[in-house]
This record gives C-alpha cells, sequence and structure tokens, in this order.
C-alpha cells in the first residue's frame, strides 16, 4: 500500500461532517470503524472514546484544508506538522499481496500501527499521507469545494491542478447556480433597457412621465 493512499484518510474524516448543512456522521463506534474501511485490523479496537477524539482531530485537519485553500501554505505546513509531532507514525517496508512476474515481493512503504488507540492510530496514517501529497504534490492539491454550501475537502489529481469542487454532483449544482444568476442579471438589464431614452423624444420613459405631470400643473 504506497503513502499516497493514506491521504483518503484524511479526506474521509474531514467530510464526516458538513458543517453549513449541519450534518454529522461521526456519531457513533459503527462510524469510527467506516471511516478505516474494510477490512482493516485496526477497526476492531475502536471505542466510545474514539468518537471524541476523531472529532476533534477533523476540525484540526479541516483548519489544514482552508488554509491551503485560501493560498497560506505556511500555515497549513505549521498546522499539519503539529499534528504530525503529536501523532507520530512507524513506517515499514512491506510486500505483502504484491507479487511481480518473477513472483518477488514489491516492495512498498507502509504504515505500521503501533498506536495506543484507534484513533491516534487513524490520525497519524491520515496526517502521513497527507504530508505525502502536500510535499509530493504541492500544498494547492489540497482544496475546498466551492459549490454553497457544501465545503467538503478533496484532493486535486487533475493535470492541470483546475479542480475547484469535490464531485461532479457539485461540479453540476455550481454551474446551474451560476447560469440562474446569469439569466437573473439578463432579465436585470432588460427590464432596465425598457425604461431608456423612448425613441426621438430625448427623454427617458421616467423623465417624460415627470414632464407630462409638471406640464398638466
Amino acid at each position: 500500500m504506497e503513502l499516497a493512499y493514506y491521504s483518503d484518510y484524511a479526506v474521509r474524516l474531514v467530510n464526516s461532517e458538513e458543517p453549513a448543512r449541519g450534518i454529522d456522521t461521526l456519531t457513533s463506534v459503527e462510524a469510527v470503524r467506516e471511516l478505516f474501511g474494510p477490512g482493516q485490523q485496526a477497526a476492531r479496537r475502536a471505542g466510545e472514546a474514539d468518537v471524541t477524539r476523531l472529532r476533534t482531530v477533523r476540525g484540526r485537519l479541516r483548519a489544514v484544508f482552508e488554509a491551503a485553500a485560501d493560498g497560506d501554505e505556511v500555515r497549513a505546513v505549521d498546522l499539519l506538522n503539529a499534528l504530525l509531532l503529536e501523532f507520530p507514525v512507524s513506517p515499514q517496508i512491506s510486500g505483502h499481496e504484491f507479487r511481480d512476474e518473477d513472483g518477488r515481493p514489491k516492495w512498498h512503504m507502509h504504515i505500521a500501527d503501533h498506536a495506543a488507540n484507534a484513533s491516534a492510530g487513524y490520525t497519524a496514517t491520515a496526517c502521513m499521507g497527507l504530508a505525502f501529497q502536500l510535499t509530493e504534490l504541492g500544498v494547492d492539491r489540497l482544496g475546498v469545494c466551492e459549490a454553497h454550501p457544501c465545503r467538503n475537502a478533496y484532493l486535486d489529481t487533475s493535470t492541470n491542478r483546475s479542480r475547484r469542487y469535490c464531485s461532479d454532483r457539485c461540479a453540476t449544482r455550481a454551474n446551474v447556480a451560476a447560469y440562474r444568476a446569469r439569466k437573473r442579471l439578463y432579465a436585470e438589464r432588460s427590464e432596465r433597457s425598457e425604461r431608456v431614452e423612448r425613441p426621438g423624444s430625448g427623454l427617458t420613459a421616467d423623465a417624460a412621465q415627470a414632464s407630462s405631470a409638471a406640464g398638466e400643473r
């Protein structure tokens, strides 16, 4: 398992809450276990205390993504470094389940789980994966969805670093909202144009009406 894979741990944890919508799915031990994904031995150690612990970490990881999205690279790195110091990892070389044509192990870096509890192990893994993405691909690859009110975190893997939304659904919703905004603007401009100068009168419709009323007096 490559280190880049672990960055998705951070995304999943951050997106377990949607503050603008008042949604929080991290409310039980089962929800903690689901964050790990299927087949993860560490998930079996999850307990009630891990719910609170991971909620705290979630807020700190969201701050990393938000700093990156705001273009504040130094703050994003400082926040992530603080987490890495607090939740260190134990890397080891692994070759399980991966073999080349010669039948030899395909060696790769793996993060061993020697943490005291499930949430500490999850956090260490998430932060290491995120740090790998940040240093290898750049801070600007960490983003926050621009589709209001979503604000989900995402990792930009596009070739031209152009991603702005966490999903196709949010991109479509944002495009529809922009289209409707343009239609409203066009309608407002059309309405104003109806009040502009009448042909040959030299006066706007409003001015002509005011002039007529004055003449009657």
